[in-house]
């Protein structure tokens, strides 16, 4: 099954996002740290590339995701031209607050009172956004919650007499080309639980984690995950769990959700479901894939 998410208010926040990307002068970008190229929306980079407008990222969540994988997507991200690349908290105020000082340099001729920096916060739903902007701010002046699309639309605040915030609408793009990439923002709580199955995306991240960090699985879970896949793990907790529904027979939707949460709360463990080796062979993949399709197959 394909995911694909798109509500109507984001039309909206995507023509409004074009129109301050010209007044403004440092995007930074908030990324889950576990999924942060899956969770790079293109429409970003292309409104920022069509201005030229410099990009602090922000790979949020870095307390749970992969500090191995988080390191790679750093120097990935960095050797990238107008990229800066950062991994913290923003839970944390006091990693938060390093944000500014490191959009100056992207922006030397900014920031002054004559002259303000202005940034705009930018990301997909529910990686984090309104909690920066809260912990800059150092109030709660942004909605924050454990659901994609809570921000409907921007708000600008001035940080300081030389700076100023907007923060925008999580914004997720039309199409999500690769089938994965859905998966792993459902996983990982980007996409509205209206627009996927629970089962599916749990069968999907158990098939990848059991690959990757069975150990945490087993510990976890306390079952032998060899010659498991996701579907066998998703049966093994209901019947570790004791989930079970009427007539005796597992309650798979709850041990689905069981392991969807855990992943997300971090319970299982620092995991990251991408690095940028493994998006290159998934990449490699589709594109292999597309070359040996007819014409025919492709429409």
């Amino acid at each position: 099954m394909a995911i694909q998410w798109f509500p109507g208010h984001m039309t909206s926040a995507r023509k409004k996002a074009a129109e301050t990307m010209e007044r403004i002068d440092v995007v930074i970008e908030v990324l889950d740290a576990r999924v942060p190229a899956a969770g790079s929306n293109p429409m970003i980079r292309e409104l920022r590339e069509y201005r030229q407008r410099p990009c602090l990222k922000v790979l949020n969540k870095t307390d749970l995701a992969d500090p191995e994988a988080t390191k790679a997507w750093l120097d990935y991200f960095n050797s990238q031209k107008g990229v800066k690349a950062v991994a913290l908290s923003c839970k944390k105020p006091g990693e938060a607050a390093k944000i500014p000082k490191l959009c100056l340099p992207l922006a030397p001729h900014r920031g002054t009172p004559l002259k303000p920096l202005r940034m705009m916060i930018m990301g997909i739903p529910n990686v984090g956004k309104s909690t920066l902007m809260n912990a800059l701010l150092k109030r709660r002046a942004a909605a924050v919650g454990d659901e994609p699309a809570i921000t409907k639309s921007q708000q600008i605040f001035d940080l300081n007499d030389h700076m100023t915030l907007i923060d925008t609408p999580g914004l997720m793009w039309p199409k999500i080309e690769h089938d994965s990439d859905g998966y792993m923002l459902a996983a990982s709580h980007s996409i509205g639980r209206n627009a996927v199955i629970d089962e599916e995306v749990a069968a999907f991240l158990g098939d990848l984690l059991l690959a990757r960090y069975p150990a945490l699985l087993n510990k976890r879970y306390g079952c032998n995950t060899q010659h498991m896949d996701g579907h066998h793990l998703i049966e093994a907790i209901a019947q570790r769990r004791g989930f079970r529904l009427r007539g005796n027979e597992y309650d798979l939707e709850k041990a689905a959700l069981t392991l969807l949460q855990d992943f997300r709360d971090g319970t299982l463990g620092r995991i990251s479901l991408e690095t940028p080796v493994t998006r290159e062979e998934m990449l490699q993949a589709a594109r292999a894939n597309s070359a040996s399709q007819t014409p025919a197959e492709i429409e």
